[in-house]
């Protein structure tokens, strides 16, 4: 009994050993979890770590070398310019070549084309959905707009339609939009300019090794759109339905402003075949009324036929030439001084100063002045004077500027010569493309007289053109009064051009301001130079509109031109 009893126990004994006692495992368990936990935290600060290092590194190169721009760098490979640009004379971008994105529709491709419609609409409230809804059904592709911004691109891709088309494309924009339009002109889907500058200098502007360098003009931006702006306004006093100015360096012959209104926004597409959209200034081929007395009483002093003091006595009302008759404006005195007439502008008085001269010399001043051919400018699109015979009635009248045509940019031209000391100059719109040699056609002595007797076409009491005395900047000038010829026919409608010089004591400048088909406005209040102020006027002269626009003009654009001030002339 008692063996079996010991052999019992002996068996317990072994079962406990094989079993260890719970709670120390418990605590060899958890060592390894806080192990464990703690390997894992280390790893993760670890990788935060170095996020937070790369990130300060990036940081740090991007604000030392921040020229070194990839994306920047990438576009400058991908744009290619077509086209030079064309800057004024101060550096003021008038034109250049961007990649713009147009959007066209692949009609077959569309699944749903009342959604694709809605959608487009939402985006372009200005199409027109009748002629969408006939392009999308006609099954072939069409454009939806060819200069897209780049909110119109995003909602388009946004769309998520595969018929939408994207199509990268070099345009020419304007960033002046209709300051410069008849000038600067346009260029057509393939690149080649079609008018202005952009189509007289196109093999310029496209030439590889000219392209980085602009075509740089001799015009002001800044001066275009002070002049540009008296013009708009003028309408809202003068009612005409177009009108136009031109500045020039009469020294130099560079143009500084050229203006035709009506004008048109140069990045948008629109017809500009009809007349109004005529360049006035270079295209347009006019009669300019009185502002030929200058030449008149230029070629009778040149000539050695009058003087500036010689009396024309009994002059009369009105003559007759081959049954037409011709007339005085107004009442004036029945003997004028050459030069009295020039002031007064007295059109009998022409004629008799004309006839002194004769056929032959007259015809022979006028052409060296080159006012009846084709001048030579940078543009294309240039006026022809209308052919005439001479005669003893064409002389008469043309000595008052009636029955001969010229270009306003020729009669500018003409006027330069006979104030620059008689000097033969060529207009030019680019800069520093003027003539160093000149050649000398009129006498200095006649330019000295010409310039003291449009002057006081401008100061006397008795002159035509007083709204236009703008103290300090001594301004000449001489006033025109055309009647227009519809089919060989004068009607009462009116151009009038009212051309100035200044300062005529040392002359600078030419300024044109021409106004076509003026109205009478009697609301409007004319202030004279001596202060006193008249309203109610019903004539609507050259003298009433025309320099009046000149006179505001001049008072804008004269500081800009830096005009020392002057002492006006008595």
């Amino acid at each position: 009994m008692k063996k079996k009893q010991k052999k019992f126990i002996k068996k317990k004994s072994f079962f406990f050993k094989d079993y260890p006692d719970p709670e120390i495992n418990f605590d060899n368990i958890q060592h390894k979890s806080v192990k464990v936990s703690l390997n894992r935290t280390t790893f993760l600060f670890f990788i935060f770590f170095s996020l937070i290092f790369i990130f300060s590194i990036k940081i740090i190169y991007l604000s030392f070398f921040t020229e070194k721009n990839v994306f920047s760098k990438k576009s400058n490979y991908d744009f290619v310019k077509k086209r030079a640009d064309i800057i004024d004379r101060n550096g003021i971008i008038l034109a250049r070549s961007i990649d713009v994105y147009s959007a066209g529709v692949r009609s077959k491709l569309v699944q749903d084309k009342k959604k694709l419609l809605i959608n487009l609409k939402l985006i372009f409230p200005e199409l027109d959905a009748n002629k969408i809804r006939e392009k999308l059904n006609s099954n072939n592709f069409f454009y939806i707009k060819k200069r897209l911004t780049e909110d119109e691109k995003t909602k388009l891709w946004l769309i998520g339609n595969k018929a939408i088309v994207f199509e990268k494309k070099q345009f020419r924009i304007y960033p002046q939009q209709n300051l410069l339009s008849h000038i600067l002109g346009q260029i057509d889907d393939n690149n080649n300019g079609i008018s202005g500058l952009e189509k007289f200098f196109d093999s310029d502007l496209k030439n590889k090794k000219m392209i980085e360098s602009p075509l740089q003009l001799s015009l002001d931006s800044n001066l275009q759109f002070l002049i540009r702006e008296e013009l708009i306004n003028a309408k809202k006093d003068f009612n005409q339905i177009g009108s136009a100015a031109f500045l020039m360096d009469i020294n130099s012959g560079q143009v500084l402003s050229s203006i035709s209104l009506p004008d048109y926004d140069l990045n948008k597409r629109i017809l500009i075949d009809k007349d109004i959209y005529t360049n006035k200034i270079t295209k347009g081929v006019y009669e300019l009324g009185s502002v030929f007395k200058t030449f008149t009483l230029a070629a009778g002093l040149e000539n050695k036929k009058i003087k500036s003091s010689t009396i024309f006595k009994n002059l009369e009302s009105k003559i007759y030439c081959a049954g037409r008759k011709i007339s005085e404006h107004d009442d004036l005195p029945k003997d004028l001084s050459a030069e009295q007439i020039l002031i007064r502008s007295s059109n009998i008085g022409a004629v008799r100063i004309a006839q002194k001269v004769g056929i032959q010399k007259y015809k022979d001043f006028l052409n060296s002045l080159e006012l009846f051919q084709k001048i030579n400018f940078d543009l294309e699109e240039i006026g022809t004077p209308l052919p005439f015979r001479w005669g003893k009635c064409k002389l008469a009248t043309a000595s008052f500027g009636h029955g001969i045509t010229t270009t306003p940019l020729q009669l500018a031209k003409a006027y330069a010569i006979l104030s620059n000391g008689g000097y033969r100059i060529e207009p030019t719109i680019l800069k520093g493309n003027s003539l160093e040699l000149k050649k000398q056609i009129i006498s200095s002595e006649t330019s000295r007289t010409i310039n003291s007797a449009l002057r006081k076409v401008v100061a006397n009491k008795e002159g035509t053109a007083n709204f236009a005395n703008i103290k300090g900047y001594e301004v000449g000038g001489k006033t025109g009064t055309a009647l227009k010829s519809v089919n060989g026919i004068y009607t009462d409608k009116k151009l009038n051009t009212f051309i100035s010089v200044f300062p005529t004591s040392k002359p600078k400048y030419i300024l044109l301001v021409m106004l076509d088909e003026p109205k009478p406005a009697p609301q409007y209040v004319y202030e004279f130079p001596n202060g006193y102020k008249h309203k109610g006027e019903m004539r609507n002269t050259s003298g009433w509109n025309a320099v009046v626009v000149a006179g505001k003009i001049i008072e804008k654009i004269g500081p800009i031109l830096a005009i020392n001030s002057l002492q006006a002339s008595k």
